[in-house]
């Protein structure tokens, strides 16, 4: 069965089985302590968890698409690994389900995956590690088309720990129910740790009920699809293409929206520049085009600016 799926299936489906171990990693090199920081920039560090929760995602996929291209947030990595990181499974659920007609005969050549081991890093060092997700991006051309967004710290109801996301455009969502956020309330999600005086005129602009600041992309995202915001607002240029390839399609696939301040999509082919330029706006069951119009066009026109 396995064999006979369209490849974007296939590679959604070894995505699954792919974050979890990933997460598996990110556990167990903070049991053991010690968590290797290198200092990347201001307010950028990297950990043995993103140099080893990469090696297997990179490896485990480039070992059963060879062909397709793979781009990850640390760089290149070594993909000789062992055993034990090598991941053969595909998610056999995901592959029960009907592949969209418009995917079914994409070639490995139109794909782009775009891999963050470990989304939230800074919180992950500082003990907030219900922010921590893995994201693996898959996008098709320009376009992101399905994510996996994996939760390490995730808590389920029988004590297991890890959680596991996934959207594909036309298919849908799965591995979580997607709640509406409340009504009467403007709630907005944003950075913990980017912020500027640009950034803050554009919050101002919304008005909004309540602000929640927490870290990482696909955590922010994940309080759309949970109903626990009604937006996503960044208005600076801090994130990079594997900080919202995943989130965007998932996104999408539930029938939000993630663009950029411009309301304009960004481009995930493989020689895109990395980082996303000007900011990012998400929303879940918004008039998306307005929410656009509300950040100030003057914020709009400096957000990216060379």
């Amino acid at each position: 069965m396995a064999a006979a799926a369209p490849v974007i299936m296939r590679v959604m489906a070894s995505s699954i089985s792919t974050a979890k171990r990933a997460g598996g990693i990110i556990r167990d090199v903070l049991k053991k302590g010690d968590l290797g920081i290198v200092d990347k920039g201001k307010n950028d560090p990297q950990t043995e968890a993103d140099r080893s929760a990469q090696r297997c995602i990179i490896a485990s996929l480039a070992n059963k698409f060879p062909t397709v291209k793979i781009i990850g947030e640390e760089g290149g990595s070594d993909l000789n690994v062992c055993d034990d990181w090598l991941v053969n499974d595909l998610d056999e659920g995901f592959l029960q389900q009907s592949c969209p007609a418009e995917w079914k005969d994409v070639k490995p050549e139109d794909f782009v995956i775009w891999v963050d081991p470990l989304d939230g890093t800074a919180e992950y060092t500082q003990g907030h590690v219900e922010h921590v997700t893995v994201l693996i991006g898959i996008a098709v051309k320009d376009a992101a088309v399905g994510g996996i967004i994996h939760q390490p710290f995730y808590q389920q109801p029988d004590g297991e720990m890890g959680r596991t996301i996934w959207g594909l455009k036309g298919l849908g969502t799965g591995g979580f129910t997607a709640v509406p956020a409340p009504a009467g309330q403007f709630i907005i999600t944003t950075t913990r740790s980017h912020s500027n005086a640009l950034h803050q005129q554009a919050l101002n602009a919304f008005a909004s009920t309540e602000v929640l600041k927490v870290g990482g992309a696909g955590f922010k995202v994940l309080q759309l699809l949970e109903g626990k915001a009604h937006a996503y607002v960044f208005a600076t240029p801090g994130c990079k293409k594997w900080d919202t390839c995943a989130p965007e399609a998932v996104l999408e696939a539930q029938g939000g929206c993630l663009t950029n301040i411009n309301g304009e999509h960004y481009a995930y082919n493989a020689d895109v520049e990395h980082v996303n330029r000007q900011g990012v706006l998400a929303s879940l069951g918004q008039n998306h085009a307005a929410l656009v119009e509300k950040i100030p066009a003057e914020v709009r026109a400096a957000v990216g600016a060379k």
